[in-house]
């Protein structure tokens, strides 16, 4: 599949932001976050933001922007259309959560409650958004029960790995919050390669003879159905190199897992300007291996009508 960078921005963006609301509205009812303005401003204005950013970078991959509201109407047979549903509902959760933290400087009553709302919330947008692509029989690397855990593994580390910073940034140390980021780092690292994995294992769901109900013998296209490449070959029989694709994981083992967990350890075993740093260097290499993640995502994914051109769908 062609990575739309717009998509791979969306993703990244919005799993961070919702993972990091959720990982906001448990634990400042739970009373571990402090209920100061400024840390409020901090942790609930980045997650909005990244939110924010990242559902208008959506708007880009859209070839009328102007219709995205119809969208909305197909929300029960549409996984993206309850994503978009589920979007929008979170907003009314999160700013009101957001507003009485900030303004009240409390994170007890409604605001608690609130701030729980959201957090569910935001968790069934990311599994909304999982099953946009785990529904998708046509392409065998994202009809599988990785592809959905792995949305919802992934917002909730890169959640935690931004709270924490937040946290060190805001000299407020938290062993607990940096324990969560360390564990689910290791579970996110664990859960890649086991999807790696599986993919490697993966033939073609369906084959020339099994689309044109020839079973004997082998079918073999005689000519392609066209001179030039294209819509379908561009998006949906974009290839990588396999040197390419092992160099590119070898920089999500680094940068996304890797760095991050080395980083959230120091943090964890030292205190002071070292754990804030180590939380930050975390943090920042975090991102940037997400985004590289996302990009082999649908970089190494095949589509099925990649067979119509001659092309194996693994």
């Amino acid at each position: 599949m062609h990575p739309a960078l717009s998509v791979i921005a969306f993703t990244t963006a919005t799993g961070a932001g919702y993972g990091l609301l959720v990982w906001l509205g448990l634990l400042a009812a739970s009373g571990v976050l402090p209920a100061s303005r400024s840390f409020a401003l901090g942790g609930a204005g980045l997650a909005l933001a990244l939110i924010t950013v990242g559902l208008l970078s959506s708007m880009l991959h859209l070839g009328r922007p102007e219709r995205a509201w119809r969208a909305f109407s197909q929300w029960r047979s549409s996984w993206l259309s309850r994503e978009g549903v589920a979007s929008v509902v979170t907003y009314v959760p999160a700013c009101l959560f957001a507003a009485g933290w900030i303004l009240l400087e409390r994170t007890d009553g409604a605001v608690a409650a609130a701030g729980i709302v959201a957090a569910a919330c935001a968790a069934a947008t990311v599994v909304t958004t999982g099953m946009i692509y785990a529904s998708l029989k046509p392409v065998a690397q994202w009809n599988t029960p990785y592809t959905m855990p792995g949305y919802v593994i992934y917002a909730l580390m890169s959640g935690a790995v931004l709270l924490n910073a937040i946290l060190q940034a805001s000299r407020t140390e938290s062993r607990a919050v940096a324990w969560i980021a360390f564990v689910l780092i290791a579970l996110g690292w664990f859960w890649k390669n086991m999807t790696w994995h599986h993919d490697a294992t993966l033939s073609a769901p369906t084959t020339l003879n099994s689309a044109t109900g020839l079973g004997g013998g082998e079918v073999r296209s005689i000519e392609w159905p066209h001179s030039e490449k294209n819509y379908l070959l561009k998006e949906m029989g974009y290839r990588i190199a396999r040197k390419h694709a092992l160099k590119l994981r070898m920089f999500v083992h680094v940068l996304a897992f890797g760095i991050p967990l080395a980083a959230t350890e120091i943090a964890i075993l030292s205190a002071g300007w070292t754990a804030g740093l180590a939380s930050v260097i975390a943090a920042l290499t975090l991102i940037p291996g997400l985004l590289i993640e996302r990009w082999l995502f649908f970089a190494e994914a095949k589509h099925t009508v990649t067979l119509y051109y001659g092309g194996w769908a693994q």
